[in-house]
């Protein structure tokens, strides 16, 4: 791997072991066993190394959430979805810890974001539209995008809510599999009566994945 992709990936695991605010350029070059110079050789401070990050967090949401085609609709394919979701949320949760303050340094960083987030709600709104086309979910078309811009919402906010509603400082995977079962509510109070019984096999798993996840924390 080169020096440069170690020092993002680095950043990344440190940003989300101890908070973005608590890591330095320092910190990032001792832990690689680097000199500052040559981390600073690669990147001007550490603003942009959180921009190489979020192109990382840019990549995934373009590959993890496009609407599916020509595929049958089962939970497994719901699953790559929610899955999805589940890693975009444990891979990057420094920034959502973080990111009103994070996108406020950064305008140029702030617009990025709004494009990225502009285009998953498009390809969640076509998502949720080909499941209702595929006699999955049962919601007027008019009330779509809302409802994923809601889901999108839950998402963007669940850690930082979690934060603010414990003592707590740290966000665990059993967390963000509850907040995957908040947002599979929602889905499935709008699921057919044919869906349903997926939905709830959908649910059962990710509840016995969060039960495993506080186990094996306590």
């Amino acid at each position: 791997m080169k020096t440069r992709d170690k020092i993002v990936f680095a950043s990344l695991e440190l940003f989300n072991e101890h908070g973005e605010r608590n890591i330095t350029t320092n910190h990032i070059a001792a832990h690689l066993g680097i000199s500052p110079g040559n981390l600073y050789y690669h990147f001007r401070n550490k603003e942009d190394i959180i921009n190489s990050i979020f192109a990382l967090y840019e990549s995934h949401l373009e590959s993890g959430f496009k609407p599916y085609e020509d595929t049958t609709v089962d939970i497994e394919l719901l699953m790559g979805y929610f899955d999805a979701m589940f890693y975009t949320l444990w891979q990057f949760r420094f920034m959502y810890a973080n990111l009103a303050d994070i996108l406020s340094r950064d305008e140029a960083l702030k617009t990025r974001y709004l494009t990225a987030q502009e285009q998953v709600l498009r390809r969640s709104s076509d998502v949720l539209r080909k499941l209702i086309s595929d006699g999955f979910l049962e919601i007027e078309d008019a009330k779509v995008t809302a409802l994923a811009d809601t889901i999108k919402m839950m998402v963007s906010f669940w850690i930082s809510y979690q934060l603010t509603q414990s003592s707590t400082s740290t966000i665990t995977k059993a967390t963000l599999y509850e907040g995957l079962l908040r947002v599979l509510m929602i889905f499935k109070a709008y699921s057919t009566q044919s869906s349903e019984p997926t939905f709830t096999r959908l649910e059962q798993h990710y509840l016995d994945i969060a039960s495993q996840e506080r186990d094996a924390a306590a």
